[in-house]
């Protein structure tokens, strides 16, 4: 893998061209094919701009990122006690015991192909002035989108959580926003802050809500970045932020819930309710969600069970519980049983949960009031509507609708839980930085307790 002070400039043309993350309901299946474009002309005219910004969603759809691994990771990290790891796998079996060596690769890679495609966002960036003027802002907030939602990513798992009123000094990710053209740039750099690397997420998002279309065929959309930015607030307990933009998603009209919860998943195709897709099909593309959670009757390994305490936890008239089947005495589930079928990143039901919960926070209506929105995934779940709801009901709903999605240590993080009886600030609940990194570049300072 490639390292983030290595020349990515023109190792990116020798990357597929094809974008296989996708907005659009509908999948577009002639992809086209690999193109190798020479280093000087690369960045030098509108076609090949675009085709480079083109690899960076090739790029997020690998599965070490968008393709499945940062969902799982997250699922595994603050999972026990909702799921067991049962793979040969060492890596993700060390990041479900929460016993993580500094030469783990799938952090590695995490790391590396994160920072590959960064480095992608920021060559584009350099080179917006041969972008043809009518889609100059586009192709800007396409980039600044990538970056911002996987600088936000890397902070979430390399960073300490954010605290609210604090100087956050706590120690991030390194910010590279110039192009690395040679081994020796950012061979030195440090790690920022959390507060500066929130600042960057947050300035990135923000631009490419504002420079994105709310169509924008199989690419980034305003609505896209606004899903992100309502995470990036939610986790920083930023309650107003996280409600104004989830509110703005679900007022845009664009999306809608579908009918039956578990047709939801699984699809060859984009639901009305996805905002945010990974394009999977038989021609390109990975599911590392079915890989890992599904067994080997839908294309998977099998290596993610269901623990039996956790599918006790739902109310036992909840259709949401009819999605998890048993395979040979093991609890599966369901939702990701199609080995062909899109990664959900965001969906709106996230986005009705994240504004009920702040609503209910902040003891304001905006939109709607937290009842109805709780009652939006509650009631197609087929449950009575409540009359009335607390904090508490709203987090329980959001810990069933989005099982398994990739949200679970995120939320013990926010919501300063503990995975087993290990607390959310705990030196384990970061991940270490790569050692491959740290030997190479002495300013690079490892997380405590690595």
């Amino acid at each position: 893998m490639n390292k983030i002070l290595m020349n990515h400039k023109f190792s990116i043309a020798n990357l597929l061209i094809a974008a296989v993350f996708f907005s659009s309901c509908t999948k577009v299946l002639d992809l086209e094919p690999a193109q190798s474009l020479s280093n000087d002309v690369a960045l030098s005219s509108d076609e090949g701009v675009k085709q480079v910004l083109n690899a960076a969603y090739d790029e997020i759809s690998l599965e070490d990122l968008y393709g499945g691994n940062i969902m799982r990771n997250s699922e595994l990290y603050g999972g026990e006690g909702e799921v067991i790891w049962l793979g040969t796998y060492i890596g993700p079996q060390e990041i479900f015991n929460r016993a993580i060596l500094v030469t783990n690769t799938d952090v590695e890679y995490f790391w590396d192909e994160a920072y590959n495609a960064i480095n992608i966002c920021n060559n584009v960036l350099t080179a917006l002035d041969v972008v043809d003027e009518a889609d100059r802002a586009r192709v800007e907030g396409e980039a600044k989108f990538i970056r911002g939602a996987l600088y936000f990513e890397l902070v979430r798992y390399f960073g300490q959580q954010y605290k609210p009123g604090t100087p956050n000094e706590q120690l991030g990710v390194p910010l590279v926003l110039k192009p690395s053209e040679n081994a020796e740039d950012n061979s030195a750099v440090s790690r920022n802050t959390v507060e500066e690397v929130y600042a960057q997420v947050i300035g990135d998002l923000s631009d490419a809500k504002d420079l994105l279309p709310e169509k924008n065929s199989v690419y980034a959309t305003t609505y896209m970045a606004s899903a992100i930015l309502s995470r990036v607030y939610l986790q920083q307990e930023n309650y107003e932020g996280a409600r104004d933009e989830a509110d703005r998603v679900i007022a845009s009209g664009k999306f809608k819930l579908v009918a039956n919860y578990a047709d939801e998943f699984g699809q060859d195709e984009n639901t009305t309710e996805d905002i945010f897709s990974i394009q999977v099909s038989t021609q390109d593309g990975i599911n590392a969600m079915n890989l890992y959670f599904s067994t080997a009757l839908n294309g998977g390994r099998g290596d993610v069970q269901v623990e039996q305490s956790f599918l006790d936890s739902y109310d036992p008239d909840d259709l949401r519980k009819d999605l998890y089947y048993k395979v040979g005495g093991k609890w599966r589930t369901g939702k990701f049983n199609n080995e062909f079928g899109n990664v959900t990143v965001v969906r709106l039901a996230e986005m009705y949960l994240i504004r009920a919960e702040c609503n209910a926070r902040l003891g304001t209506q905006v939109g709607a009031a937290p009842v109805d929105d709780y009652n939006k995934s509650h009631t197609r779940a087929g449950l009575d509507a409540a009359a009335s709801v607390t904090l508490d009901d709203i987090l329980t709903e959001r810990r069933f609708e989005l099982a398994h999605e990739g949200q679970k240590v995120f939320d013990v993080k926010r919501l300063h839980g503990t995975v087993g009886t290990m607390p959310f600030d705990d030196v384990k609940m970061v991940f270490p930085i790569p050692q491959r990194e740290i030997q190479v570049n002495p300013n690079l300072e490892q997380n405590p307790g690595y």
